[in-house]
């Protein structure tokens, strides 16, 4: 794990160079990127960034590659204005950061976006996806959220299960071999609390040699030995959402 003067080695990756094919909108108090495909669909999927916010372009480019597989995306600013993470930060300052940004208080933030994809995007059935911070909210929503029909956590910190925690809704968990801050040891014991508790569907897969935050931060074309890795974290994502939606 992350030591005490480097507290979450969470690196930003390789910075696309995309400028996204969907449009900026105001949800309520809410900026956020929408994606729509060619053709009408009540399916949306909520997207939720990672420590970097929700301008990061490898994030819009996830998003867009949802609305070519027949998705409404959005891609909400969790953090309500609050400015994300920045590489040149001091990540001795990490943890008093996030704590004002917990991924366990989106509720309200969720419902507000909901409710715009079902009047605006005429959404019926919606599901989660969520990288890094993102991750462990989508842990927690599958947990509490009534609503969503299913959720993807890549990489998310384990953080919101107990010994009695059960989810409501099909959930897919997608870790890296070779991640710093979610060790194969929590992955475990986290499956193990899912055996124990869980009646839904739900999927824990690690792919191999694979660090944290491959499946969005990683260009393929740079990193060739990752790419078939990236490739398939990414058609799982696909898929998962195709048959739960």
């Amino acid at each position: 794990m992350a030591n005490e003067l480097r507290p979450c080695p969470c690196d930003i990756g390789d910075r696309f160079d995309y400028g996204g094919r969907g449009q900026e909108v105001q949800v309520e108090h809410i900026k956020a990127y929408v994606s729509k495909p060619s053709t009408s669909t009540d399916k949306a999927v909520i997207v939720i960034h990672d420590i970097f916010g929700w301008e990061l372009p490898n994030t819009r480019y996830i998003a867009d590659m949802l609305t070519a597989n027949g998705y409404t995306a959005i891609l909400p600013d969790f953090f309500v204005g609050q400015e994300p993470w920045k590489p040149s930060n001091d990540w001795a300052t990490f943890y008093d950061w996030v704590k004002s940004r917990d991924a366990g208080k989106i509720d309200k933030e969720v419902d507000v976006v909901m409710k715009y994809l079902k009047e605006h995007c005429g959404a019926k059935n919606i599901g989660v996806i969520g990288f890094c911070w993102g991750g462990a909210a989508v842990q927690h929503l599958m947990l509490k959220n009534p609503h969503l029909k299913t959720g993807v956590s890549l990489y998310g910190v384990i953080k919101f299960f107990d010994d009695k925690s059960s989810l409501l809704h099909p959930t897919f968990f997608i870790f890296a071999e070779k991640d710093e801050i979610v060790p194969l040891e929590q992955v475990t014991v986290l499956e193990q609390k899912l055996k124990q508790n869980t009646k839904v569907d739900y999927e824990v897969k690690i792919y191999p040699g694979q660090t944290h935050g491959f499946v969005h931060r990683k260009k393929e074309n740079i990193n060739p030995q990752d790419k078939p890795y990236i490739e398939e974290g990414r058609r799982d994502m696909i898929n998962w959402l195709n048959k739960y939606m």
